[in-house]
């Protein structure tokens, strides 16, 4: 191992259970810290849970998305300067502050402190503030937003496009700023061809360094799986995430079996996912269980016939990673990072958005227990050859070192 390093580790938001942003920094911080590093993670709302040992420096919003009282309207009190005048106008307008003002704060705060770190990294937020840190700055993207845009601008009709391209204006900031930034990290050369294509930083400035689980955490169970019940980790009201083909694949099925589905995912009330479960009469199939705790989520697995990654796009994709460490049979697309994800053996995959390939693939794994078993062992196998989350931060820590071997400062 090289120098113990300084390390800033930034997140705009880092929600704990659900979503890659809370359950990455928690994992990567930890890590580092057990090979020497002193880590600080610097975060917004909602707040990450950490690991003992790694301190929390909290840089409070107006969470003005939270919930349950998402777009509020914030008392004259909460303002505190002109950052938060701005999040709270850019709101009005339709657009979504939080990578700005988050990434204004942090460097605020980090050029008052900046004798106390090495490097600075920042979780997907591209901010431009993080041009003014007064440090060696380096990012992490795991895929390019530009992709969600794109796909939901496709799902929408006119009016609601509008609303979207404000919402999603900024994608432009985060491309220039990634533009500027020494270097880039993420997570699968499907990203890394992506972020070139989209944000125009050259696939030689980005290093792609998956990203993992715990093996201990996430394994085998001993006990039976429940018949005929499928599992998937989504954020069921994006469309990239591939909930509805998937609840239209289930209704197929159904018609032939009384296969159950659990969405570790919250549906909103009259959204696309909730909206197709009422359509296709799926109220007696079909569980949303909102975020679980790990432990929770590690035991739904263990005990899952199969699971399922019905994406029209991942970056990378953990839930994939985290269903085959518990030797889950897993059926995936071919959508981004899949197929490098889970190779030639450990998952059976079919096109995005292919209904009928989708159920068939479902009802192929259901009905084999031996493919079954031949998925799970595969599965297990692959995720601790390639995805653990010590190997994440072994050559993240590496990578720090070339970057502040050779990299100038941005300013």
């Amino acid at each position: 191992m090289g120098r113990s390093l300084r390390i800033a580790l930034l997140s705009y938001r880092s929600k704990p259970h659900s979503g890659g942003q809370g359950v990455y920094v928690r994992a990567l911080s930890r890590e580092l810290r057990e090979l020497g590093h002193r880590v600080e993670v610097v975060s917004g709302q909602p707040y990450p849970e950490l690991d003992p040992g790694v301190p929390l420096t909290r840089l409070p919003s107006l969470d003005l998305y939270r919930e349950p009282d998402p777009f509020r309207r914030p008392h004259r009190s909460e303002f505190r300067d002109w950052v938060d005048v701005a999040e709270y106008a850019a709101m009005c307008t339709a657009a979504f502050p939080e990578p700005l003002t988050f990434s204004l704060r942090a460097a605020g705060m980090l050029r008052a402190r900046r004798g106390e770190f090495d490097v600075v990294h920042d979780n997907q937020c591209l901010g431009y503030g993080l041009l003014r840190t007064g440090l060696p700055t380096v990012a992490t993207v795991h895929h390019p937003v530009a992709v969600d845009r794109d796909l939901e601008l496709a799902a929408a009709g006119f009016r609601r496009s509008i609303t979207l391209r404000r919402w999603y204006a900024f994608t432009r900031m985060q491309a220039r700023v990634a533009r500027r930034l020494p270097a880039i990290t993420t997570v699968s050369a499907s990203s890394q061809r992506d972020i070139e294509r989209l944000m125009g930083v050259p696939a030689a400035r980005t290093e792609v360094i998956p990203v993992g689980i715990d093996p201990g955490v996430f394994s085998p169970a001993d006990g039976p799986r429940d018949a005929d019940h499928v599992v998937v980790t989504t954020s069921a009201d994006v469309p990239l995430k591939g909930l509805v083909p998937l609840l239209e694949a289930l209704a197929k099925l159904r018609t032939e079996r009384e296969v159950r589905l659990t969405v570790v995912g919250s549906a909103r009330p009259g959204g696309p996912a909730a909206s197709t479960v009422e359509r296709l009469s799926l109220a007696d199939a079909v569980r949303f269980t909102g975020p679980l705790p790990q432990s929770e989520l590690v035991g739904l697995l263990q005990r899952a016939t199969v699971a399922v990654v019905p994406s029209l796009y991942e970056g990378f994709s953990l839930p994939a990673v985290e269903a085959m460490a518990c030797a889950t049979p897993l059926v995936t697309t071919d959508a981004g990072a899949l197929p490098e994800v889970v190779g030639s053996h450990a998952a059976v995959q079919v096109p995005a958005g292919d209904v009928d390939r989708l159920a068939g693939a479902l009802g192929l794994v259901l009905d084999q227990p031996r493919l079954q078993e031949q998925l799970g062992r595969a599965g297990r196998a692959r995720v601790l050859e390639h995805f653990t989350w010590r190997s994440t931060a072994e050559r993240t820590a590496a990578w720090y070192e070339r970057v502040l071997a050779g990299s100038p400062v941005p300013c």
